[in-house]
């Protein structure tokens, strides 16, 4: 059978690709290595029965304000997004756990001295932030928002750890904004970090940020079968290594790293644009572990139970080295970790009175050093009793994620290093960067712009334009 598109991958990207293509009446067929869909929003009974863990993606900030998403009739798929009391809770030694939370009057009375700090650096995005996150999450071009975009982007130039020197006067508001810049994988001393760090923060005032009932495996769920419904097609136990492989298609989009693409498409690319594939910064990856709990987690401060994301790591400071450590190749003893509590607010993910936990840390790409203890003693640090609670656990390093994922290189889950080197210019520097020298393949993964998150936006980018190819 011929198609119009065939999509490599079925990842949020992939399926999001898909779907902007069927809706515009292409026939397209989305090919998957794995035996089931997903991508980076799988959940699994990854250590007892009854217990459910998201094996990468958990808590969705960018999935429920995704600008594309939005447009789509997920809900009558089975998507479900369960919002919590408050987004992240930052705890801190000898004093109250901050709590960022959609309000801005709660947030800022968290951060006692620096709750007026805060409100001045978000207060003036957020009546227009969902315009702004469409700008954002979009290729460079001329934004919708240029006045509120421009203001946004002198601040958000800034390294991290110099703006939040400058914002704030104590560590309650360092160290909450350290953790919202920690999502970046970057040194928190680089240029651009502090731009993460403002477009949480900036989320976190939109909606509280959700997690999927039943786990993230619900988000793929809906994308394919609204998918399916506008008539496109699944194949999956399918490992594309040659372009020969496939049917006969007018245009090929790869929800892939980088590293494939060059591979697949060795024999239909120029050498110099797989040359320039290869030399993709992935950045550091990750260590995960996933537990199974017989209670929720016992925080010295109850108040963290409220929010989906913990991100634990305490001072700014101590955030900073762990950070610094990962991107210059080190494991440090106390790393920051993003920590996430699904089954707090969705009681489908554990049996009754029990608790599901996943927590990551950043580490150097493809460590195989086991950070299990390293993590469960920060997490003890802040929650006495927590080891006591734990049933069972399962641990991944990042040489393993990327074994169960080709396109987590090295075990890097955000698609690359979003340094001022790659942060607009994924995976190379072209006009339209999900294009390639071949006007029949067309990249459509996070290692496009705006990267690394659960939000289809590259995929829905690429499928634009592949759109202008197909209409030739």
């Amino acid at each position: 059978m011929k198609y119009d598109a065939i999509i490599i991958g079925s990842g949020p990207n992939g399926l999001s690709a898909a779907i902007e293509l069927a809706r515009n009446g292409a026939s397209v067929l989305v090919v998957e290595a794995a035996e089931t869909i997903g991508g980076g929003t799988r959940t699994q009974e990854l250590t007892l029965p009854g217990f459910k863990h998201d094996f990468c993606s958990a808590v969705h900030p960018m999935g429920i304000l995704s600008p594309f998403w939005r447009t789509l009739p997920l809900a009558e798929h089975g998507l479900e997004w369960i919002s919590p009391p408050a987004s992240v809770a930052h705890p801190l030694d000898n004093e109250p756990a901050v709590i960022l939370t959609k309000s801005l009057e709660k947030t800022a009375e968290s951060l006692g001295v620096d709750g007026r700090a805060w409100q001045n650096m978000v207060k003036p995005f957020v009546g227009s932030g969902h315009g702004l996150l469409r700008d954002f999450l979009a290729p460079l071009g001329i934004p919708d928002h240029p006045v509120k975009f421009a203001r946004f982007g002198m601040q958000a130039m800034f390294p991290s750890s110099l703006y939040g020197k400058l914002r704030f006067k104590t560590e309650r508001g360092r160290a909450l904004f350290a953790g919202c810049a920690g999502h970046s994988i970057l040194p928190l001393e680089k240029p651009f970090s502090a731009a993460v760090a403002l477009m949480f923060a900036l989320t976190a005032h939109l909606e509280n940020w959700p997690v999927a009932k039943g786990g993230s495996a619900a988000v793929s769920g809906a994308l394919a079968s609204y998918f399916q419904q506008l008539g496109g097609t699944i194949q999956t136990d399918t490992t594309v290594t040659s372009l020969d492989q496939l049917p006969e298609s007018k245009v090929i989009l790869f929800d892939t790293d980088p590293t494939q693409l060059a591979e697949i498409g060795r024999d239909a690319l120029p050498q110099r644009y797989i040359n320039r594939l290869k030399r993709y910064n992935y950045g550091p990856a990750v260590f995960k572990v996933d537990w199974a709990l017989s209670e929720p987690i016992p925080w010295a401060d109850p108040a963290v139970l409220q929010a989906s994301t913990v991100h634990v790591g305490g001072t700014s400071a101590e955030i900073a080295v762990s950070e610094r450590d990962a991107w210059e190749g080190r494991h440090t003893e106390k790393p920051y970790l993003i920590l996430c509590q699904q089954s707090q607010f969705d009681d489908s993910r554990a049996p009754d009175g029990q608790s599901v936990g996943y927590a990551y840390c950043h580490v150097p790409n493809g460590s195989t050093v086991d950070m299990t203890d390293a993590i469960e003693n920060q997490i003890e640090r802040f929650a006495p009793g927590f080891k006591q609670t734990i049933l069972a656990k399962h641990k991944i390093n990042s040489r393993a994620f990327a074994l169960h994922n080709r396109s987590l290189v090295g075990g890097a889950v955000t698609g690359g290093a979003a340094d001022i080197t790659q942060l607009f210019t994924r995976p190379v520097a072209r006009l339209d960067p999900y294009s390639t020298p071949n006007p029949k393949l067309f990249i459509c993964s996070h290692s496009t712009p705006p990267g690394g998150g659960v939000h289809g936006m590259c995929g829905y980018h690429a499928a634009r334009s592949a759109l202008k190819q197909l209409s030739n």
